[in-house]
């Protein structure tokens, strides 16, 4: 009768030459050399240290001392309640969290400065309107602390429509009558007019704009102390909608604001054709400060001059509009070849950006396609013709 052979033991030296193979494969760059180093002398002493960041853990059906090291995965980064949707900085009240932002029209041209109200924005926009003077869309995102805002102006069609990409309420006094009217008739936007409203409890006169020979349209007010009043009076929902409750931009990490990896940008120029914007960067506050053109851009009640943690120039395609060639065109879609800049910290980088649609968010991209992540803080945002970015070190 054949003998039967019985299999070999294995060779305990050569199983832990094995495993050890494994915790190389499996740990390769998740624990420093001198950390390996350890845990495979002490695997050999048969009393393994578990090293920093890393536990055992047993993984499915293996043999009793097979065990792969596996990294503690790092806590994630608490976001603040009151977290400021349009700045990441946490400094809303109880009251707005989870609330919607509101935009305001306001005038920008010599005649109607300075205007007021408009430091306290967290978001503003500039776009060429009427003879390539621009227009500002100021976006506050606590709708409890807006102030009062002079001088209001009308609507064009492209600013509602970057408004209700925040789910925004929209404020303005006045409308251009034609492709304005349809535009905003066809959305789905809550909107208020100072035109509906007149002189009273929302709207009014700046008296001593008046008294000092502004022309009465440099002088209208919001009075934005009122509007969860307004808001509340008008049955306008005051809640996010679910889409929205994320935040506006993709920002950095709390308190890890830095410099992208670009160009040297202290000095700035934006284009718009009879009007300018021009920035410097203040390195001690680490924001650019706005100028009017050449001179400072102030808030005449705070008595600040605006400044911004961010600027972010986007080309775009303006042309006169079809059916009224005094009125401007404005491409506000973008697309995968839409370029633009993005400053902050005293650098430019280079970026695409696009807007899917009417409803959707502005997104912003660096150079590999990745969506930009944002400083923190205030972001001013101009849309402008090809070229009209001029920036220096």
């Amino acid at each position: 009768m054949e003998e039967k052979k019985t299999a070999a033991s294995p060779d305990p030296a050569e199983q832990v030459e094995e495993l050890l193979a494994q915790a190389r494969q499996t740990a390769a760059g998740r624990v420093s050399r001198r950390e390996m180093d350890a845990i495979l002398e002490s695997v050999r002493s048969q009393d393994a240290p578990e090293p920093s960041g890393v536990k055992r853990v047993r993984q499915g059906k293996t043999a009793p001392d097979e065990q792969d090291l596996i990294p503690e995965p790092e806590p994630e980064e608490p976001i603040p309640a009151n977290q400021n949707l349009l700045t990441g900085i946490p400094d809303l009240t109880d009251a707005a969290i989870g609330k919607r932002p509101v935009a305001v029209m306001v005038n920008n041209v010599d005649a109607a400065l300075p205007q007021y109200g408009i430091s306290a924005a967290d978001l503003i926009f500039e776009l060429p309107v009427e003879y390539d003077l621009t227009r500002l869309m100021a976006v506050y995102g606590d709708y409890t602390q807006v102030p009062d805002v002079c001088s209001v102006r009308s609507c064009r069609y492209y600013y509602p429509i970057l408004a209700v990409g925040f789910d925004a309420v929209y404020v303005h006094w006045g409308i251009n009558p034609t492709v304005a009217v349809d535009t905003i008739n066809s959305m789905e936007i809550d909107h208020f007019d100072g035109d509906s409203y007149g002189s009273g409890k929302y709207f009014g006169r700046d008296k001593d704009r008046l008294s000092a020979g502004y022309a009465l349209e440099h002088t209208g007010v919001f009075y934005g102390t009122k509007v969860p009043e307004m808001l509340e009076a008008s049955n306008v929902r005051t809640d996010l909608k679910e889409d929205k409750m994320g935040t506006a931009f993709k920002f950095v990490e709390m308190d890890k604001n830095a410099a992208p990896s670009g160009k040297d940008a202290k000095n700035i120029r934006v284009d718009f054709g009879a009007n300018y914007s021009t920035f410097s960067y203040d390195a001690d506050k680490h924001v650019y400060m706005k100028n009017y053109q050449n001179k400072p851009h102030m808030d005449s009640k705070t008595n600040e001059q605006l400044q911004f943690e961010n600027l972010i120039i986007l080309e775009t395609k303006i042309t006169p509009y079809p059916t009224d060639s005094v009125l401007k065109c404005v491409d506000w879609e973008g697309g995968e070849n839409a370029k633009g800049y993005y400053i902050s910290e005293g650098k430019m980088v280079p970026i695409t950006w696009s807007k899917a649609g009417m409803y959707d968010p502005l997104k912003f991209f660096d150079a590999n396609g990745n969506e930009l992540q944002l400083n923190r803080g205030k972001s001013y945002i101009a849309f402008t013709y090809a070229g009209n970015c001029k920036v220096e070190g």
